[in-house]
């Protein structure tokens, strides 16, 4: 027997006891066979940075962060990413030589999922849409502009949040208001609906499809439910449509493998699992 600590990681968060990342983390720890435990862990903003300079004392090796604190940890973390100082965000924390690494994962997680779920796509062929200007948006504008997409056509129904991300990003990104959104569809190549519109128990989404040309890449990072009537109407279209659950699968790839020293497989089994199922 090893007398090695018990590597701990987990999610933080507020509320956090809907995260499926515990059961995917602990799936992926049963298949390889490794020593080690992911637990949630619900904290509240005001006790962030306590609780953070707390967990390396107690044997964890990282965490995930989710809302709301993906922006907040980055004033506590002592080495921050490019990737993630650009989103403005952190997902994924590592702990090592006393200090507290924040990385951002989620641009990874949406590329990876789009390319596998839509092997053929390339992302210089054409404009890309984005509907929403949040975080998640921010982490998918980074990735697509670094992927090569020539232009973001961003359109979000709070204005001004559209504005601000144009004047961060640069005239690659154009804006349109939400009014006009159903008529950012022309020459465009991939479409990407980062509101959670349509999600479980929030508004419906009601931007018309209509001008979606067959072959279009479309993804919801919507996965509950896992097939979106955005994803419906736009494989009605002729789209080639990418669920949201991979980006939560493969956004949590990178984490698993620095903390535990795996890297895991994303498969079916994975999906259930994530799903609950």
């Amino acid at each position: 027997m090893t007398s090695d600590p018990i590597p701990l990681a987990g999610v933080i968060g507020s509320p956090v006891a809907h995260s499926r990342s515990p059961a995917l983390h602990g799936h992926w720890l049963r298949v390889n066979g490794l020593r080690g435990h992911y637990v949630p862990l619900d904290v509240a903003q005001s006790d962030l940075r306590e609780v953070i300079r707390s967990l390396p004392r107690m044997g964890f090796v990282g965490a995930n962060v989710t809302i709301p604190h993906k922006e907040a940890i980055l004033d506590i973390a002592d080495v921050i990413t490019d990737r993630a100082a650009l989103i403005g965000a952190a997902n994924t924390l590592s702990f090592r030589d006393g200090k507290v690494y924040a990385d951002n994962t989620d641009g990874f997680g949406f590329m990876e999922n789009l390319r596998r779920g839509a092997p053929g796509w390339q992302p210089s062929s054409g404009p890309a849409v984005i509907f929403g200007a949040g975080g998640a948006a921010r982490a998918v504008i980074t990735s697509l502009l670094d992927a090569g997409v020539p232009e973001i056509r961003l359109a979000n129904r709070t204005r001004a949040r559209s504005d601000a991300l144009r004047q961060e990003f640069g005239t690659r990104v154009t804006v349109y208001d939400w009014v006009q959104a159903g008529n950012t569809f022309d020459e465009a190549t991939t479409v990407v609906n980062a509101t959670s519109l349509g999600m479980v128990g929030k508004s419906e989404f009601r931007v018309p499809l209509d001008g979606l040309a067959p072959g279009t890449v479309v993804t919801d990072l919507v996965y509950t439910p896992l097939d979106t009537a955005f994803l419906i109407r736009a494989r009605e279209l002729g789209a080639t449509t990418v669920d949201g659950l991979g980006m939560l699968l493969y956004q949590a790839v990178p984490g698993f493998e620095r903390w535990f020293g795996t890297k895991p497989v994303v498969d079916d089994t994975a999906r259930a699992v994530a799903l609950g199922k």
